[in-house]
């Protein structure tokens, strides 16, 4: 497979969709001591520890290549989700931290939901490198792209025009940086998400955000599909409106209209 210049494809993808944020690039280490040149740690660089989606802002807003390990993180279910935690039994442990904050009503219906969540084992990778796709610093996992509905409609159809296949979303408003960030992964599909809490009260993602999110080996096939895509129909974004038709106007505006004699 030819290999994708990731600065040409970013821009493309960005241009194209008018995207306000970089295309993000992910990837999962074995070994910490792997992250790019000059990647920032934020328990280094800001003596802080932040959230996973915290760094994915810093990444997709400002530019940076971020480097996260669990010395770098803070939010405790998105640490047991990405295998950061240690937890002896990560499934229960997200399951039962449901129930006691009312996201679920009872302890087996957590469980059954964390059951639900594509998430990493622990150890099973040391640190996730966040970066624009722009930077082509590695070749990623996960793909992730922000925007608004419409934006990802055209990613949907891109995906859909080559893959023949409808793409699947897993929804619970929580956690959702394991959805955009390891389900393309593991599984190898593309991913709808909806940002949960956590994304909007910490990371500052907007109420119209939504992220498509791709196995970084189908991003060139993505691209193409963006390319064709409904253009038979003139299939873009921004959507064009339909304004081949005349307007209906309330009846005073008609009367006046027959006495000023506008339209005879």
């Amino acid at each position: 497979m030819e290999q994708l210049n990731y600065q040409e494809t970013a821009q493309f993808i960005r241009e194209d969709l008018r995207l306000k944020t970089f295309p993000l690039a992910v990837k999962f280490l074995k070994d910490k001591a792997d992250l790019p040149e000059k990647t920032r740690r934020p328990s280094a660089v800001l003596d802080k520890r932040i959230t996973i989606c915290q760094g994915v802002t810093m990444a997709r807003n400002y530019g940076w290549t971020v480097g996260l390990s669990k010395e770098d993180l803070i939010c405790v279910p998105a640490m047991i989700a990405f295998g950061f935690s240690g937890a002896t039994r990560p499934v229960d442990t997200l399951g039962n931290l449901f129930c006691e904050l009312a996201f679920s009503q009872s302890e087996d219906g957590g469980i059954k939901e964390a059951q639900a969540m594509i998430r990493l084992e622990n150890d099973e990778y040391q640190a996730i490198a966040l970066a624009p796709l722009q930077k082509g610093l590695f070749d990623p996992d996960t793909v992730a792209i922000f925007g608004n509905p419409a934006q990802m409609m055209r990613l949907i159809q891109s995906f859909v025009f080559m893959e023949t296949v409808r793409i699947s979303g897993n929804f619970g408003g929580k956690v959702e940086c394991t959805e955009y960030l390891i389900a393309p992964f593991k599984t190898g599909r593309p991913r709808i998400a909806i940002p949960g809490m956590g994304d909007r009260i910490f990371s500052m993602t907007q109420d119209d955000e939504m992220v498509f999110s791709i196995p970084g080996q189908l991003l060139g096939g993505l691209v193409e599909g963006i390319k064709a895509a409904g253009k038979k129909i003139g299939a873009r974004y921004p959507v064009t409106p339909y304004q081949n038709f005349e307007p209906e106007f309330p009846k005073p505006y008609k009367d006046l209209a027959e006495e000023l004699g506008l339209f005879k």
